[in-house]
């Protein structure tokens, strides 16, 4: 495994040691976050921030420890704030000797004078339970540790201006029982050996550094619920442990073994994937109960604010669970998606409680087939097939004689158009107000690729289970035909919508990658290079591809400013770390040089040690030196890497046994 450490050139300086962030999760919907800095610089950063409702109902509960070293007569903070006038205090961070993951558990080394302090903090698989671990590993005299727990209770998504609002804390064995409030969940902040002082402070005006990028500034107040003393030896540890849990194990040396064995049987899964790779996709895998079904699962589609999404889990699907040998949680997707399936579309998402599902994309259930094929050429599961088949030929039908928001096929040339005023239905969905910016109304080029690619997977999927398949192969050459419309001679490249309300749409977008990098390609070998050296000469970053040609009216080189700025710039030329998956596919298929397919692949291991620690962010600035933006943990861009690197790996064994 490749190391991820950090020393005191980055520890100790502000600016870099507040803008990396780590990430655990609990594989509920749950996680911990923060900064190597130990600063509050997001709304969602937290040392618990509990999913009540798994994989939702993400409630902040505990926001963090304030810890404090007495060591050889002087007291060393280890914390670090930000207040409403901007100053930082105390500098707790110019403490730390180095940082680490350990696996995918943060690991922070203090250093005071010859005594050496490390933290780890990580959290229990399955619960709302977060695993604060300190061992003092080396020291002539005895250490004094003391950690004020500060507290909050409110929608993750929230910010909390605290008046005089009063938390109701109770001594427990061994700890605390915190009730927010009359109505809210119980929480506990407890320890195996700590002496427990019981505080009800507010500390207010904490400013949070990257909420102004993303809105309007963000001032908010976390209470002190009570202070953790502990005096250490040299070699003995101690554990704080934070959980909605009544009754957590406190044994933080059994808690961690269990973690790493828990990442130990993920690489054993898929021995041959890299193994940061494989931890950071694990983070966005949860259990998901859905009505009678308890043993349901999904995928989170980002951290901090994304949930669970339909197109998201459908593309992530094949690299998230498939290249890293979760065969179980993938067939379990599938067929939870498909009791949601309403003419011919699936939902954005799967239900939670009573809500009205949402139908609003046109590619969802394409993505959808894309997946169910990926899945059935991986494991062979011909009894799943059959369970499915029904439905996907309802799709397939669906979307022959037209469903919602005009999306059918076009008789006359067999390709499919989709469209609706103010509403986007492709993957490029961004919205302001009311404004669709990239509304892309007509046949969009990777819906038809999706669609020519979902035609022939039904020929297979009905020659595999002896079912007519001459209507499926008829549609198939028809749409195939019909596409070669989109092909612009005078560009040598393809449109990117035909039929829209404005004509043909020739702007350069990274969607004609999907004809390519598909499984079943419309275009012949010439037009597949063509669309691979265009992406290259004017799409291609070293962390993905631009959503728009720089030499387009319109392009935005910078993702920023206000919310309108930032929308408008999303798909405008921000690059998105997801599409390097069809890019190298793509590139793959015609170059059938896998050495250079895998070096496209490379920058995305250094990113591992830039913003979210151990994962890959959603996008980047179009322009150098394409900054990250967006989420700092993506579901698809981890699992288009993912699934490209598994496709490099299996082209390079079908040569040596060639």
């Amino acid at each position: 495994m490749k190391s991820i450490y950090f020393g005191r050139g980055i520890c100790g300086e502000l600016a870099t040691a507040e803008s990396m962030e780590w990430l655990v999760t609990n594989g509920i919907g749950g996680y911990a976050s923060g900064t190597i800095a130990n600063l509050l610089t997001r709304r969602y950063h937290g040392l618990l921030v509990a999913a009540l409702k798994p994989p939702l109902g993400r409630t902040l509960l505990v926001s963090k420890l304030d810890e404090t070293v007495d060591y050889d007569g002087r007291t060393y903070p280890i914390f670090s704030n930000r207040w409403a006038d901007v100053l930082v205090e105390p500098h707790g961070y110019r403490y730390i000797e180095r940082f680490h993951l350990e696996g995918m558990t943060p690991v922070w080394t203090y250093s005071f004078g010859d005594a050496q302090l490390e933290k780890r903090i990580f959290m229990r698989y399955g619960e709302n339970t977060t695993y604060v671990f300190y061992r003092l590993r080396r020291a002539t005299r005895p250490l004094t540790l003391v950690a004020r727990a500060m507290v909050n209770y409110r929608d993750f998504h929230g910010e909390t201006h605290a008046g005089d609002w009063v938390m109701h804390a109770k001594r427990i064995q061994q700890g605390l029982r915190v009730g927010a409030f009359e109505d809210a969940a119980p929480f506990f902040i407890l320890s195996d050996r700590a002496a427990i002082n019981q505080e009800h402070h507010w500390h207010r005006n904490f400013s949070l550094k990257k909420e102004p990028y993303r809105g309007p500034a963000v001032m908010e107040d976390h209470l002190n619920i009570g202070e953790f003393r502990i005096t250490l030896e040299p070699d003995e540890t101690v554990t704080i442990v934070i959980s909605t849990e009544p009754a957590p194990s406190l044994d933080g040396e059994a808690a961690m073994a269990e973690r790493h064995s828990y990442e130990e049987s993920l690489i054993a899964l898929a021995p041959h994937m890299p193994v940061r790779l494989l931890l950071a996709a694990d983070q966005f895998v949860v259990k998901r109960p859905i009505a009678a079904d308890q043993e349901g699962w999904s995928i989170i589609a980002g951290y901090h604010w994304l949930r669970d999404y339909g197109r998201d889990t459908m593309i992530s699907l094949p690299g998230m669970l498939l290249a890293t040998g979760k065969f179980e949680e993938a067939r379990n997707i599938l067929k939870a998606y498909s009791k949601h399936v309403s003419q011919g579309m699936l939902p954005s998402h799967l239900p939670d409680d009573n809500e009205n599902l949402i139908y609003k994309a046109a590619d969802v259930s394409l993505w959808y087939l894309e997946a169910i094929r990926a899945y059935i050429k991986e494991t062979n599961d011909i009894e799943l097939l059959g369970e499915l088949f029904p439905i996907l030929k309802e799709i397939i039908d669906w979307h022959e004689c037209g469903t919602r928001y005009h999306i059918a096929v076009d008789q006359v040339d067999g390709l499919l158009y989709a469209g609706k005023p103010g509403l986007p239905l492709t993957w490029m969905d961004a919205k302001f107000n009311d404004w669709a910016i990239t509304p892309r109304t007509g046949k969009a080029v990777e819906i038809n690729a999706l669609w020519y690619n979902a035609l022939l997977s039904m020929v297979e999927f009905a020659r595999a289970l002896n079912q007519p398949y001459d209507h499926f192969e008829a549609l198939a050459e028809k749409t195939k035909t019909g596409f070669t419309r989109f092909w612009n001679n005078e560009r040598g490249y393809l449109f990117d919508v035909l039929d829209s309300p404005g004509g043909n749409d020739p702007t350069l977008r990274p969607n004609q990658l999907l004809a390519v990098s598909l499984y079943h390609s419309p275009l012949d070998p010439k037009q597949q290079r063509a669309v691979v050296d265009i992406c290259i000469r004017r799409l291609l970053t070293p962390l993905g591809l631009r959503s728009l040609s720089p030499d387009e009216p319109g392009y935005v080189g910078h993702y920023g400013g206000d919310a309108y700025q930032r929308d408008h710039a999303y798909h405008q030329g921000s690059v998105w770390s997801w599409l390097i998956g069809p890019f190298v596919s793509a590139h793959l298929r015609v170059y059938k040089d896998a050495q250079a397919a895998k070096s496209f692949l490379e920058p995305f291991f250094d990113h591992l040690s830039e913003v979210g620690i151990g994962s890959v962010s959603e996008i980047f600035d179009g322009d150098a030196p394409f900054t990250p933006h967006g989420c700092i943990a993506q579901a698809w861009s981890v699992a288009e890497v993912l699934r490209a690197w598994r496709e490099i790996y299996a082209f390079n064994s079908d040569v040596a046994n060639s």
